[in-house]
């Protein structure tokens, strides 16, 4: 089949070499350089992840095996243990936060250990059961550290209700907490294991845009490229009168899909007003200079900084340092902040930070309700029937990390080749 491919983030990458194995497949991208939230820009030689830091980790065995078929992961990566903190009043303490609980005052910590023993009395739910996340995290982590933690980080970042946030849109990506284990932490005082990215891959040069460069050979990619048009003839997707396809793989902003398709949508029973009203936050991100550290990840939940992380890219791999004296960073902000009120920002955060650059992310991060997963299910069925698919984060509003990127493009290439 001729297949286009609409968006060269990870996904539209990953789909295309997946494709091309047994189809014509052709990338086109808006923007003149691939990459979407992934890329990077070397700035005086040193490595600025545009928009957070992505780093590779799967357990996923399809997804590994497939990775690394494009890589050689001795010669071309290193494994590196994360090392997450959390700046909380003036001082670095350890990541989760609950598994630190002893570096509180101990009125503080009386609190939080007499709710978390209180909670044990409860009848076990799992997280799916849970109304939303509020709820989730207060009754599992008890109301101290919702209120002087998990509130005010996630308010950070989300600005939004954590009442509207659906548990499904969590799956996986939550810490999910044993009491057991938090009072062992907190007795025997050793690093956690466990979490998500406990140990992550990450290129020796160039960050993620290594990825993306190396994923985008031997691929048929167009730049700078808008659709002007959009029209359905004898089974085939015609894009700007000129281009005919089989099929259609859209990776794109589905509340910008073209104006065709919405009305497509609309005539199958399609809420556009709900399509268009999704919500999600971009991020502003400043690049600088720090002090040495060993810490990976060092979250902000305090209001008295707009900042919610520092991640310290400098440590993922030298190269990343090539262009200064000392180690770099990405200080990371939810929405748009002026880059004059950053610079101010972060003379309040530790490590001498000294600014090196900035970038604004419009959309970044997404965020569901209740009605989100019904509304995209109904939208994929009805895009499928006109052989278009949707993929990615901003497609399928999924909160997708590098790896379900990548398996979700595979979950894709099957049904693309057996349909």
């Amino acid at each position: 089949m001729n297949i286009a491919i609409l968006g060269t983030g990870i996904s539209g990458l990953s789909i295309a070499q997946m494709l091309k194995e047994k189809h014509d497949a052709t990338l086109f991208e808006i923007q003149p350089k691939i990459g979407g939230l992934i890329k990077c820009e070397r700035i005086n030689d040193s490595l600025f992840h545009k928009v957070g830091g992505h780093v590779f980790n799967a357990k996923n065995p399809k997804v590994l095996e497939w990775f690394w078929s494009f890589f050689n992961q001795d010669l071309e990566f290193v494994k590196a243990k994360r090392k997450a903190k959390v700046y909380y009043d003036g001082k670095i303490t350890g990541y989760p936060i609950e598994n630190y609980i002893y570096t509180f005052d101990k009125d503080l910590v009386n609190s939080i250990v007499s709710e978390l023993a209180d909670l044990q009395k409860r009848t076990y739910k799992e997280p799916f059961e849970y109304n939303n996340f509020e709820d989730f995290l207060k009754e599992n982590f008890g109301e101290t550290l919702f209120r002087i933690y998990f509130e005010p980080y996630n308010k950070k970042i989300w600005h939004t209700d954590l009442k509207e946030v659906a548990m499904q849109w969590l799956e996986g990506k939550l810490p999910m907490p044993n009491f057991k284990e938090i009072i062992k932490s907190n007795i025997v005082r050793e690093e956690e294991e466990g979490m998500v990215h406990s140990t992550f891959y990450y290129p020796k040069n160039d960050g993620s845009q290594f990825i993306i460069d190396r994923l985008s050979e031997n691929l048929n990619i167009i730049p700078s490229f808008t659709i002007s048009k959009l029209h359905f003839a004898d089974n085939k997707v015609i894009i700007n009168e000129s281009e005919s396809f089989d099929k259609v793989v859209y990776t794109g902003d589905i509340r910008k899909l073209p104006s065709e398709l919405d009305q497509l949508l609309e005539e199958n029973g399609i809420a556009l007003n709900e399509l268009k009203s999704l919500k999600s936050n971009g991020t502003s991100n400043l690049f600088c200079e720090t002090d040495d550290t060993d810490i990976s990840w060092l979250y902000i939940p305090e209001s008295f900084t707009k900042a919610h992380r520092i991640i310290y890219t400098g440590n993922f791999s030298d190269t990343n340092n090539r262009g200064s004296l000392r180690k770099t960073c990405v200080v990371e902000f939810s929405g748009k902040v002026e880059y004059e009120v950053m610079i101010e920002e972060i003379k309040k955060l530790p490590g001498n930070l000294k600014a090196i650059a900035s970038n604004y992310e419009k959309n970044s991060y997404v965020i569901q309700d209740y009605k989100t997963r019904q509304l995209i299910a109904s939208i994929k069925e009805v895009l499928k029937n006109k052989n278009i698919y949707i993929l990615g984060r901003f497609a399928e509003w999924e909160y997708y990390n590098m790896d379900k990127a990548i398996e979700a493009a595979m979950s894709l290439n099957e049904e693309i080749s057996q349909g």
